[in-house]
């Protein structure tokens, strides 16, 4: 806890510099900040900290960055959220886990927490690629990892346009929900709307699958009513002829300010002639985080899925 306190009170005291004296905001402060460290014109104070401090102190002066700016499409997966999606990566691939490092992709990866945040629990195990187009978030994803030391190739693009990057063994994606605006694009998805406007949520799950190997699990978090909406019925449909759904997670009650932010975890496999689909899905809530008692129960039951799927 030293370590993050040290590290976030000196990015804080550079980045309102930096907003003091210029014209820049606190977060642009931020960014500027980190790749000072990198180019090495300021003592870096984190030489001794681990991979987790860094990411856990960078993250906090992000955050506090984006409350300042409020810009909608700044928003950041929480560490709760993160260590349940490495909680579960780690459970899904823990045999290819032992065979060599996996490859994993977030094709929405903004500044990198979720991804971070499950390398870091794999650590030396995985290697990444990160898809964003937002120039901000993409830099401070960069910094972040260089800082932290993990390997990740990120590409500055709108995720759903034509991407080069090779099948993975897993993604994670926090999926950004919304109307998709180039229906030009989408007429290149199985899943383009067939009147208005498309899901971008429904066509960046088609598009990791795409980009996934067979058999390649998939960990989304995901409107906690994707199965409900007006084109749930054709999300359903491609589902059944790509994926094996393996798992849907109910998220615990009050983690999302209001009932319309509320998500889920999907977790889906590609579908193989080398796999076959789960005897059943497992169908799960998520106690209370302070709940030791319960969320113990919670672990167990995965575990008790796990042996018999």
């Amino acid at each position: 806890m030293e370590n993050l306190e040290k590290i976030f009170s000196f990015i804080n005291e550079k980045s309102e510099q930096y907003e003091q004296n210029s014209e820049l905001t606190y977060l642009e402060g931020v960014l500027n900040t980190l790749e000072d460290i990198l180019d090495q014109k300021i003592e870096w104070v984190g030489k001794d900290a681990s991979k987790e401090e860094i990411r856990k102190a960078v993250q906090l002066a992000i955050l506090k960055g984006m409350r300042k700016s409020s810009q909608p499409n700044h928003q950041m997966t929480p560490d709760s959220l993160g260590l349940l999606v490495g909680y579960f990566v780690e459970q899904f691939v823990e045999e290819k886990l032992s065979q060599g490092p996996v490859s994993i992709l977030d094709p929405a990866v903004g500044t990198g927490n979720l991804l971070l945040t499950v390398m870091n629990m794999l650590d030396g195990k995985t290697f990444s690629t990160g898809i964003e187009v937002d120039e901000t978030l993409i830099r401070l994803a960069a910094d972040t990892a260089e800082l932290t030391q993990q390997p990740i190739m990120l590409y500055h693009q709108d995720a759903l346009q034509k991407m080069l990057v090779d099948p993975v063994d897993v993604v994670v994606c926090d999926l950004p929900v919304g109307y998709y605006p180039n229906e030009d694009v989408a007429l290149d998805y199985e899943l383009c709307a067939r009147e208005g406007m498309s899901y971008a949520h429904h066509l960046l799950i088609e598009q990791s699958i795409n980009h996934s190997k067979d058999g390649a699990y998939l960990f989304f978090l995901v409107p906690a009513n994707l199965f409900e909406s007006e084109q749930a019925n054709e999300l359903h449909n491609y589902l059944k002829k790509h994926a094996w759904i393996q798992a849907v997670i109910q998220l615990p009650d009050g983690l999302f300010a209001n009932k319309s932010l509320e998500k889920s975890m999907l977790i889906l496999q590609k579908q193989s002639k080398d796999h076959r689909a789960p005897r059943e899905v497992l169908l799960a809530k998520v106690p209370n985080m302070s709940n030791k008692q319960a969320l113990s129960a919670f672990f167990e039951k995965v575990q008790i899925w796990k042996k018999q799927k």
